[in-house]
């Protein structure tokens, strides 16, 4: 039987997604490989997740999208850092479990962004 075998793309709306890739591209570190789109390559441990959350869930608030996007980082601690001092939105909590460690922030458009530390080796 054929099966999905990874999370092909991301595809979202928003209101000016050029000025928004160039906030991804300053903020988060995103390659732009054409006018608004980046090619992610995963080379660090950890798989990517897909999973719907129930209707009326609070997990993305205080986003109003019906979608958060979860992007993998080197070191959770420094990019929020690096974040903060930007003046972007960041969530002062953070979580750590045995899946890694968690932090958010909002994009420009107000976006809740999941940034994504995988544990060593996972």
């Amino acid at each position: 039987m054929e099966r999905v075998t990874g999370i092909g793309g991301i595809f979202f709306k928003a209101r000016d997604p050029q000025a928004l890739g160039a906030w991804y591209e300053r903020h988060l570190g995103l390659q732009l490989g054409w006018e608004t789109g980046a090619m992610l390559r995963w080379d660090s441990p950890g798989g990517t997740v897909w999973s719907p959350f129930k209707a009326d869930t609070q997990y993305f608030a205080p986003s109003g999208a019906p979608f958060m996007i979860n992007y993998r980082v080197v070191d959770l601690e420094r990019m929020l850092a690096q974040l903060r001092a930007a003046g972007v939105e960041v969530d002062e909590r953070t979580e750590v479990s045995d899946f890694g460690k968690f932090g958010w922030c909002m994009d420009p458009e107000g976006n809740r962004v999941e940034l994504w530390e995988p544990p060593a080796g996972g």
